[in-house]
């Protein structure tokens, strides 16, 4: 499956998201200014068409900042990850998709659940 932006691929994020009951949801905070994003995009895209069980999703924070609620995302690229309801990761990391694909291979629906000042995410990508 392919990186989905809210926007031209709402209808697509929202289909993916509900057609599991604990989706996994990879979604990079970036913006279209940042070059290290820009460079990040293609290996992003790499990593979702190489699992396509995972709904991936690029959020420009200047397109979309309603998906972030009060959060400042000053970093780049910052991920979540998110099982189900519960989110497993969030924060800023290096952009090397290795950091990323050694992080997806290290958690599962039975991982700690991280705090976050985010909102739910995918509710508001189903709203």
């Amino acid at each position: 499956m392919s990186l989905l932006v809210p926007g031209p691929d709402l209808a697509a994020l929202r289909a993916r998201l509900s057609s599991s009951p604990s989706p996994w949801l990879v979604a990079c905070f970036c913006a279209a200014w940042c070059d290290t994003c820009e460079q990040y995009k293609p290996k992003l895209e790499a990593l979702a068409a190489a699992l396509p069980q995972h709904v991936f999703a690029w959020i420009d924070i200047e397109d979309h900042a309603e998906l972030l609620g009060d959060e400042d995302v000053e970093n780049f690229p910052t991920l979540l990850v998110q099982i189900g309801s519960r989110v497993v990761f969030y924060g800023p990391m290096l952009p090397h998709i290795g950091h990323l694909e050694r992080l997806l291979e290290s958690v599962d629906e039975t991982s700690a659940a991280v705090a976050t000042p985010l909102p739910d995410l995918p509710r508001l990508l189903a709203a």
